[in-house]
């Protein structure tokens, strides 16, 4: 493409300042590029609601020639940087303008899942078989005869047909075309007006890196397609609701939740400033429900508290831990380096954490299961025997809530019975009561 005389229709899309482009002669992205703006003028829709996205590579220039709101993406990913922008702003028509390599072989997984959603985009992929902008070598779509710069490899590897790519994922619309085909602007136009995920795989020439290798030219181009596959039945059997329409009138069926609940400062909190605790248990022992209830006790005490935890994917078995922040000011660090407290209810959580027990002082308070072990620590310990007072391994965090309470250290009975009604209600809001009462005023050991 290169400067048109003022008065040509094109000039109302250019950044002008910036033609002519960096493309090389004879590149097919031009002519792509050239067809597509023709297409956003001819298809009527309202140019100032319309938005290009493109990401790197050659193709990916794009989106700075254009007088359109554009967005130039990282490397492969334009699609899912379209998709957040027709969801949060579905009255926007989106353009995705890119290359094979960046669109469809670093950014494969996100094509996919954008034809699988059916987002209304209009998805124009130059491919030119290979990645020009980086020294020619192989793409998703270089065949296997083609000599590039990456050696043998893409002779161990099947090229993929991006249409066909698309429409087994989904796609309603997706068109192969020659990027020297007269009619490559009026294919545009068909995309642009489908409502949904819409692919033009436009073929053209690299005349830097692919064309100097390799023989092809427009006729070999219409012989290349014409031996592909036709795509109609499948895409008429992808037809259905665009994702983001189809994702809105769900939503408003749904019941809207009910607003946070506000916590009222009722209680006067045992102690000032920063109190940090830590929760060592393991899976079962409702390690992380109990944080949440120290949390919400220190909320009715007008506190300020944070929660972090720390369990395996395996979520039944192995380690569980809750690191809890309360504070009198707002907590802008959430770590804990030395906590003012633990507790420690079996081993698998102790050996999570065991480097930290060496650093504690006596001002550290550790309320520990009898049957746990610790390592060498000058913290202050408290020992409770759970299985003396029968009490289960997944009640022994509410329970140890309990005795914390019963001493002042953290919270209150009266803090944490709020916080239990707030956590829970019914036959669990009973049950937890009860747990309470059973464990409470129970003899722990000075150790």
């Amino acid at each position: 493409m290169k400067a048109q005389p003022a008065d040509h229709p094109l000039n109302g899309l250019l950044r002008t300042e910036r033609i002519p482009h960096i493309w090389c002669p004879g590149c097919g992205i031009g002519t792509a590029f050239s067809a597509c703006l023709t297409a956003l003028l001819n298809s009527g829709m309202d140019l100032t609601k319309t938005a290009m996205v493109s990401g790197i590579g050659c193709s990916g220039r794009a989106a700075g020639y254009v007088k359109l709101d554009s967005y130039h993406t990282t490397h492969g990913r334009a699609i899912p940087f379209a998709t957040g922008m027709k969801l949060a702003r579905p009255e926007l028509n989106v353009v995705v303008f890119s290359g094979d390599g960046d669109l469809f072989a670093i950014g494969g997984n996100h094509f996919i899942h954008g034809a699988r959603r059916n987002v209304d985009l209009t998805v124009v992929c130059v491919n030119n078989f290979n990645y020009g902008m980086t020294g020619g070598q192989c793409s998703a779509t270089t065949p296997r005869e083609a000599q590039v710069e990456s050696g043998f490899l893409n002779r161990l590897e099947a090229p993929l047909d991006i249409c066909r790519v698309a429409a087994a994922a989904g796609a309603g619309f997706a068109a192969r075309v020659s990027g020297y085909d007269p009619l490559l602007s009026e294919r545009m136009q068909q995309a642009i007006r489908h409502d949904g995920f819409a692919l033009v795989d436009i073929w053209g020439i690299c005349p830097g890196r692919y064309g100097k290798r390799n023989p092809i030219s427009p006729g070999s181009i219409n012989a290349a397609l014409d031996r592909l596959p036709d795509l109609t039945d499948t895409l008429a059997a992808n037809a259905r609701d665009e994702y983001g329409r189809a994702y809105r009138e769900e939503a408003a069926k749904l019941v809207a939740p009910a607003p946070p609940a506000l916590i009222e400062a009722r209680f006067p909190p045992p102690q000032g400033g920063r109190r940090e605790i830590l929760l060592l248990g393991s899976a079962g022992q409702r390690i992380i429900t109990a944080g949440e209830i120290l949390c919400l006790a220190a909320a009715t005490a007008g506190l300020h508290a944070t929660q972090k935890n720390d369990y395996p994917i395996t979520v039944m078995r192995g380690h569980s831990v809750s690191e809890v922040v309360c504070s009198d000011r707002p907590i802008d660090y959430t770590g804990i380096d030395r906590p003012n407290l633990v507790v420690a209810l079996a081993q698998e959580g102790v050996a999570r954490k065991a480097g930290i027990f060496r650093e504690l002082g006596p001002d550290t308070v550790i309320l520990k299961a009898r049957d746990v072990s610790l390592p060498d620590t000058s913290g202050t310990i408290l020992e409770l025997d759970f299985k003396a007072l029968g009490i289960r391994s997944q009640d022994r965090a509410l329970a140890a809530l309990g005795e914390l309470a019963d001493r002042r250290l953290v919270l209150t009975r009266d803090m944490l019975g709020a916080a239990l009604q707030l956590r829970f209600s019914g036959r669990l809001l009973d049950a937890a009561l009860k747990q309470l009462e059973a464990g409470g005023n129970s003899p722990a050991v000075v150790g």
